[in-house]
């Protein structure tokens, strides 16, 4: 497994070792102890999520105000540009947003910690996204900030509107969202 920082240094790109020939490949998905050596870190993980959407999908940005989530992401099937934005206002990179290409074909995960908000927008026909929580889902603390938030100006990939669901599309602006401190 190789880990790399992105822009934001609490934001990681993984890479596991993936062993392949011409009948496949195999690769260990997750391992606890690899993980924390790799990372420097000892997060435990509670729920995993399984979600499958189709092309132009945007999910997000999407997080919890209490029992804020990390997540550990990664695509099995297709491709999305993923995005994670600092939410935590002690932090020289708030409001600063990095984004990954996640595909079945580059095995890439990304480490997305407590204290930020997270998206993704679906490149491919469909794809399918799993991730691994540091805590429950609540949907009582659960807050979204806009997708288009002209203040976060990300830059999803996108040639036209995406599909949103009617939470997603009710986002609200970063300058009004609630915060970490």
């Amino acid at each position: 497994m190789k880990t790399f920082r992105t822009a934001i240094p609490d934001v990681l790109l993984i890479e596991p070792t993936v062993y392949g020939d011409d009948r496949g490949f195999f690769l260990e998905s997750f391992n606890q102890r690899a993980f924390n050596e790799a990372t420097g870190m000892a997060h435990t993980f509670v729920q995993d999520n399984h979600s499958r959407s189709a092309k132009g999908v945007l999910r997000g940005l999407h997080y919890q105000i209490q029992q804020p989530q990390g997540k550990l992401v990664r695509v099995v099937r297709g491709t999305v540009f993923d995005v994670a934005v600092d939410l935590r206002k002690s932090s020289p990179t708030f409001g600063q947003w990095v984004g990954e290409e996640l595909s079945e074909h580059n095995h890439r995960q990304l480490w997305v910690p407590p204290g930020f908000a997270h998206g993704f927008v679906v490149l491919s026909d469909a794809a399918e996204f799993l991730y691994k929580t540091t805590d429950y889902y609540a949907p009582v603390h659960e807050r979204c900030i806009a997708w288009n938030d002209p203040v976060l100006a990300i830059n999803w990939r996108l040639s036209q509107a995406p599909s949103l669901s009617s939470k997603d599309a009710q986002g609200t602006s970063f300058e009004s969202a609630e915060v970490f401190p």
